[in-house]
């Protein structure tokens, strides 16, 4: 069974990692403003599924390529922190401008929305980070099984991450007239998102943790 303390301690990683700003954050409130709450959450569905593909693929043995080529782990990091500096960069840069920032964008099918969802979290480094490094340094050996334990600490990730999802689309428009009728506190916000990102790229980058398997 798995133990409490490392359930608390998923739900307060995935709280933190859901609450800073990212890739995920910045397609569902895109599509949130532009195309309405439905398609925020059509969208937020692939992003669902996309937690499902590697929730299974991370405990079906994905870790163990990683720890059989550490280089390639390495490279997977820091990739990651290099697209997290970049997304950082486009906030804090010079006319850059806020995820809440209403923009116009091309009204996609429900089909795409869900499409890029899932390949928007697929390709999501915090979500790999999280589930390739993070989530299995709070499985324990002597809980029992390892594979289970794997699953349902998962699975309390994608519930915490779901439940904000859902409430960052149902309240991006509210948000979004609330900001822009306030200039500076639509600045605050993207620097707060581009420093977020920012810092999180750093420390990802000189993380030297190694990734340890749960299956």
């Amino acid at each position: 069974m798995v133990e409490l303390s490392g359930v608390l301690g998923v739900a307060l990683v995935a709280l933190g990692m859901v609450l800073t700003p990212g890739p995920n954050m910045i397609y569902l409130v895109s599509r949130s403003i532009t195309q309405g709450r439905r398609a925020g959450v059509v969208s937020l569905g692939g992003v669902a599924v996309g937690f499902l593909v590697y929730l299974l693929a991370t405990n079906l043995g994905l870790s163990m390529v990683f720890l059989a080529v550490p280089e390639l782990y390495v490279a997977v990091k820091l990739a990651g922190a290099a697209y997290l500096a970049y997304l950082a960069w486009t906030a804090l840069r010079p006319g850059g401008v806020s995820v809440f920032a209403p923009k116009e964008l091309p009204k996609d099918s429900p089909r795409k929305l869900f499409t890029m969802g899932l390949m928007t979290n697929l390709l999501n480094p915090k979500i790999a980070i999280m589930y390739l490094s993070l989530i299995p340094q709070f499985i324990s050996l002597e809980a029992g099984n390892v594979l289970l334990q794997g699953f349902l600490l998962g699975s309390v990730q994608i519930a915490v991450a779901l439940t904000v999802n859902l409430g960052i689309v149902l309240a991006a428009g509210a948000i979004a007239v609330f900001l822009a009728r306030r200039p500076s506190w639509l600045r605050a916000q993207r620097y707060l998102m581009g420093t977020a990102l920012g810092l999180l790229a750093v420390s990802v980058a000189v993380d030297t943790s190694a990734p340890v398997t749960s299956g």
